[in-house]
């Protein structure tokens, strides 16, 4: 009994500080502005864009102890998820024998909703992923540690059958990205009208098909709509690909049948296709420690993120300097927003999604954080002046490999303004995309107290970096050094750039 008392005042503090009220922030366009709080003291903005965070060790403490209680619990126990290198299992390929196979997908036909039946082509499907696609099933197995607990939820809140979490894995490869030739998008690939009719929002800023949450919550509501409809998993699961309106003219062709196996036939080869591929997902996961099928790495768990929401448009790089949380992470918690930035509409309700331990430190230093995103807003550089001249612009045609930093980092410029140059919406570029690009010595970079050219011959020091560090946090350590002159000395337009052990020159 006190244990679970325990519990439930874990619960009820966590959730206390995911809730908390902000107050309004106040700001001054002073040299040194003063922001103020209730409750908190005077913290100072200095004009070198350093602030100290607010930490809250008590509150560290009970979620380090939730998270004890959270990891030892059943919720962390996925064998299915994550095998150990060292586990050697007996089962292969050449031992799969028909007689087996017919065996397992038997055994699986008992313990599910679903019509699973042995075919010559489903065994096809089972033994050419088997063959051909171990690899990508280890990197969908990855992501599964993360998305399947959250499909989970959702499916047994609408009662449905919990093997429908691996239709995403044929419909997105679990990318919550994924795009189609035809445009569907996200981790249940909804094409735009689809994505309307279940409030899914799109704009310039933020497509919600991709939003892992919300998507969920649609794909579940379009499958429970489909069976109340045919009564039959397998024919809702081909309406799901194909279209009701498009399935009823196959159960007419097929003399009024509602069997999905008597309706193959009158469906295109891709519908035929996709419940078989359905299956044999399903197979693969369900007797993947048998095939020695395991991730290939140990992914953030969907029980160690949280989130909050934002009361000011924030951008990726402006959480990555101030919380120092990993821009890939980032990207992949937050997949839905399709310009690296989370806006800020009255009447809107965003919300961004980070690893608990992050969680916490934005909470506590949340009016910190978005007066340090105002300040850096002001320094937004500003479009290119009429006066550079074409020739001065060169064109860098993308290689196998490279990426939108790796190519600022080339050619000394920043990724924002790679993406202004050539009017790009994301970082995703594809080889042999041309791109347009202004060299450092013609681009008209703006940006606060950049160090003159003379510096090399100015003193300086080197702090080495270490882990955890951010910019924002290595510039607070110096009086008059802004995180825009780090990345200036020490030509830096990439946040991968800041690794464990590089030595950065700091200028006095």
């Amino acid at each position: 009994m006190k244990n679970l008392i325990f519990l439930a005042f874990l619960l009820t503090v966590t959730f206390g500080f995911s809730q908390k009220k902000t107050d309004t922030l106040k700001t001054h366009s002073d040299e040194n502005a003063i922001v103020h709080f209730k409750d908190s003291p005077a913290l100072f903005f200095t004009n070198s864009d350093s602030l100290i965070l607010q930490v809250h060790p008590q509150a560290a403490l009970i979620d380090s102890l939730w998270m004890n209680k959270l990891i030892k619990s059943p919720l962390y126990d996925k064998e299915l998820y994550i095998l150990g290198e060292d586990e050697m299992f007996v089962a292969d390929l050449e031992e799969l024998s028909t007689e087996l196979l017919k065996s397992r997908l038997k055994h699986l036909n008992s313990k599910t909703p679903f019509k699973i039946e042995y075919n010559p082509q489903l065994e096809q499907i089972i033994r050419g992923y088997l063959q051909k696609r171990k690899s990508s099933i280890s990197s969908i197995m990855e992501r599964a540690r993360y998305f399947f607990p959250m499909f989970e939820e959702h499916l047994a809140k609408y009662n449905i059958p919990m093997e429908l979490k691996y239709l995403a894995v044929i419909e997105s490869a679990l990318n919550p990205n994924a795009r189609s030739r035809v445009g569907a998008t996200g981790l249940w690939q909804f094409m735009y009208p689809t994505g309307k009719f279940y409030n899914l929002e799109v704009s310039s800023y933020i497509d919600e098909r991709s939003d892992p949450y919300r998507a969920t919550e649609a794909a579940c509501k379009y499958l429970e709509s489909l069976y109340k409809i045919y009564g039959d998993w397998s024919m809702a699961l081909a309406a799901y690909n194909y279209g009701p309106g498009n399935v009823s003219k196959a159960i007419r062709r097929a003399g009024g049948s509602t069997n999905y196996w008597n309706i193959r036939k009158y469906l295109p080869n891709e519908t035929a296709a996709y419940v078989p591929a359905f299956y044999a997902t399903l197979y693969l996961f369900e007797y993947a420690k048998e095939h020695n099928l395991k991730s290939k790495e140990n992914a953030i768990s969907y029980y160690a993120t949280d989130t909050v929401h934002i009361k000011r448009h924030l951008s990726f790089a402006q959480i990555n300097e101030t919380l120092n949380v990993d821009i890939e992470l980032l990207k992949f918690l937050n997949p839905q927003y399709k310009l690296e930035i989370i806006p800020y509409i009255k009447g809107k309700n965003y919300v961004l999604t980070l690893p608990n331990k992050d969680i916490g430190n934005f909470v506590s230093n949340e009016h910190l954080i978005y007066a340090y995103a105002e300040m850096e807003d002001a320094k937004e550089e500003k479009p290119l002046p009429e006066l550079i001249k074409m020739e001065e612009r060169i064109t860098h045609k993308v290689k196998s490999g490279e990426y939108l930093g790796k190519i600022a980092a080339k050619h000394g410029v920043s990724e924002s303004n790679l993406k202004k140059w050539n009017n790009l919406k994301s970082s995703r570029l594809q080889i042999g995309q041309k791109l347009v690009v202004y060299p450092k010595n013609t681009s008209p970079v703006v940006a606060a107290k950049v160090a003159p050219a003379s510096n090399d011959t100015k003193e300086h020091t080197y702090y080495i970096v270490k882990l955890g560090d951010s910019l924002w946090s290595i510039a607070k350590k110096y009086s008059n050094v802004s995180v825009q002159n780090i990345k200036e000395w020490n030509n830096i337009w990439s946040v991968k750039s800041l690794k464990p052990g590089i030595k950065l020159k700091i200028f006095n």
